[in-house]
Parts: C-alpha cells; structure tokens; sequence
C-alpha cells in the first residue's frame, strides 16, 4: 500500500512541514524516555509538571487541527472557546492517567499531520485567527506547531538541549521574539553568544537546555 503524500507540492512547505514533524518525533522521544511516575515531577515551566506540559502540548495539536480544519472548510473553528477554557483543557489533561495521557499526545499529533497532509494547495492561503487574535494564512499553523514542539521538549527537563533545534528554527523563534519586544516597545540588547544560548535566554530558559550553561546578567523580557 503506497503512503500518502502531503497534497501540497509547495518545497518550502514541504520543508517547513518536515522541520515539524520531526519536532513532534524529537518531543515524543523525550516523552517515551520518561517512566510514567516521571510525569509527577516539576518541568523547567513554574507551576506546571511534566504532564501539563505534555497536556499543554497535546490540546495545541488539537487546537491547531480546528484552525487547518477551518481553512479547509471555511466554517469558523477558533483554537479555544476562551482562555480560561484553554486552561481548564490543560490542568484537567495533567490529571489523566500515564496511559491516557501518551495516547491523547500521540492521537492529537496523528490528527494534526493529517489534517495537514490533506490541505490542498490553494487552503493553506485561507485566512485563520489565532488565540492572541491575530489573523494569519493556514500555513502559518506549522510554525507555530514547530515553536511548540522543539521549545517544549526542553521543557520536559529530560535531557533535551537547545542546540538540538535547527538553526533555522532558533533564527526564526529569536526573529519572533524580538518582533514581539519591539511591538511592545522594550528595548533589549541580545547577549552574546550563540543561537542556542541566544534563544534559550529569550524565551526566558536561561541558561538550562544549553550545553556550555553560559547565563547572561539580565533576564529576557518577557516573551509573550
């Protein structure tokens, strides 16, 4: 039986896709390393364990799939009803069991591809809104699964590493980032150092999932 193919025949959605995918691998590893009592323990996120970190992760697939679903069909699929619905979402996810919980991230991933993989060209132009209520093209929907993914793998606190993330995507998290300081009108200098020690600073990591462990002075400004 022949697999099926990504309808799109765009190479740099091709190639954006990919990087996003192997997101998902790369955090799915780091989730299948940990034993189920693992779950319990603190992420490098204040107030969450892994497990909201992993529910968090799971209902942005599938807050992502109603967004591309969206595009697809021209209904109006908002990722979440409110923000406090999007948080009740998260905290009660944190609460299912081990068993539970590694299907709901392995089947809202499995969802998401799919959606994806059958977007036909012209969809991924049609417009969406974001949670911050931003209004975006459905190709705007990888990357932000990409920042999910890659970032939240070194939340788990399991080993993962910044300078695992592809340089292109630590260019394009920093290039966000400092678009949103900017917007908000902070003026910030960007420490010394390179991507991975970069970005782990800006989004407010610090020194942790960088190898060399080099911590600026100052903290980042907020992110988001």
């Amino acid at each position: 039986m022949v697999a099926r193919q990504d309808l799109t025949q765009d190479p740099l959605l091709q190639a954006q896709l990919l990087t996003a995918r192997r997101g998902t691998a790369f955090f799915a590893r780091k989730l299948n390393e940990l034993r189920d009592a693992d779950l319990d323990a603190p992420s490098l996120l204040p107030g969450w364990t892994r497990r909201h970190v992993v529910s968090h992760v799971s209902y942005n697939a599938r807050a992502l799939s109603r967004l591309v679903e969206w595009a697809n069909t021209g209904i109006e699929t908002p990722m979440y009803s409110s923000p406090e619905e999007r948080n009740k979402e998260i905290d009660f996810g944190a609460t299912l069991s081990p068993t539970a919980l590694r299907n709901l991230f392995d089947h809202s991933a499995i969802h998401l591809n799919v959606e994806w993989r059958d977007t036909a060209s012209d969809a991924w132009g049609h417009e969406v809104r974001t949670a911050q209520g931003r209004t975006v093209p459905a190709s705007e929907t990888v990357w932000m699964r990409t920042r999910e993914v890659w970032v939240h793998a070194i939340d788990l606190d399991n080993g993962a590493m910044f300078d695992q993330i592809p340089d292109d995507v630590l260019e394009r998290l920093i290039q966000d980032i400092t678009g949103n300081w900017q917007k908000r009108g902070e003026e910030t200098t960007l420490p010394d150092g390179t991507l991975a020690e970069i970005a782990a600073w800006a989004t407010g990591r610090g020194a942790r999932g960088v190898s060399s462990r080099k911590q600026p002075e100052q903290p980042a400004p907020r992110w988001m």
